[in-house]
């Protein structure tokens, strides 16, 4: 059988493509930084926030609206700087994520969407409180994330595999939150909880995994995924008991699809201020990439 002409070019053109990379995250996570840096808080995260952004403050907002009611001019002092240490992106080159340390205790974590004039917004911006500075600075070389080496096809379908997986997590995360996640983690993937280093490898994940509360309530809010099916992220609201108190907070996935299936790449579990609201806040419906 013939190739027709217009096959031809697609698939020279295809051929001719450079492969997605995460370098474009970590430059638009670099020009984010700079820019708050110049021009302040408020300034620099109106401008790298794509409209349908969600940031946590008791419960997740939405960050246009909510970064609008800040200051003017940030507090006296250094101003904040971060910078990425592990990066990845989708094989559609539509998402994807940063995370890494800051100038204060806290490693950030950025999931990053394309938007419609080509450049790269963040869909949600978060980072979990440590005890101590992460080790690093500016200059620090970030690693990549691999391509995924398998594809769901569609973000529909993607986001239809991930939710039993997620009901799997929470179910058994009532019991058993550690064996929950790691059933699932993949061994380069990122674990972090409150107040401890996140850290990656089998070992670094266990550890973090106990610092976290044993047994954690969960419930999902929010999700989005690449068009090639390949990543998605996760996000929902997390409930547990310390020292009799309640607690709560909100967990924050990036899910890549593998050829042995959907595994964890980032799981952070971050804690909120005050007493957790009355009922969890509703899941929202399937986010879009587009």
């Amino acid at each position: 059988m013939r190739s027709s002409p217009l096959l031809a070019a697609a698939l020279l053109l295809t051929a001719a493509s450079p492969p997605p990379s995460p370098h474009e995250l970590v430059a638009a996570e670099r020009a984010f930084a700079d820019h708050v840096r110049e021009h302040g808080a408020k300034a620099g995260f109106l401008a790298f926030a794509a409209p349908d952004a969600i940031m946590f403050q008791g419960g997740p907002v939405d960050a246009t609206a909510a970064i609008a009611a800040w200051p003017d001019r940030d507090p006296p002092g250094p101003p904040l700087q971060w910078w990425p240490e592990f990066a990845g992106i989708a094989r559609s080159s539509d998402l994807g994520f940063t995370t890494g340390p800051a100038s204060i205790p806290v490693r950030y974590f950025s999931v990053w969407r394309r938007q419609p004039d080509g450049g790269w917004k963040w869909i949600y911006d978060g980072g979990t409180p440590l005890r101590e500075r992460l080790a690093g600075g500016p200059e620090t070389r970030p690693e990549f994330l691999a391509l995924a080496a398998g594809t769901a096809g569609s973000a529909e379908r993607a986001l239809a595999e991930i939710a039993p997986l997620e009901a799997a997590i929470a179910e058994r995360a009532t019991t058993d939150a550690k064996a929950a996640h790691l059933g699932f983690l993949a061994e380069n993937g990122l674990a972090g909880g409150p107040g401890h280093a996140s850290q990656r490898g089998r070992a670094g994940q266990a550890a973090a995994l106990d610092a976290r509360p044993a047994m954690v309530r969960l419930s999902p809010q929010g999700s989005a995924a690449s068009a090639a099916g390949d990543m998605a992220f996760t996000r929902g609201e997390a409930r547990w008991d310390e020292d009799g108190q309640r607690r709560w907070g909100h967990y924050a996935r990036i899910w890549q699809k593998r050829p042995e299936g959907w595994r964890l790449i980032v799981d952070l579990l971050v804690p909120e201020r005050g007493e957790p609201p009355v009922a969890p806040a509703p899941a929202e419906g399937i986010a879009d990439p587009h």
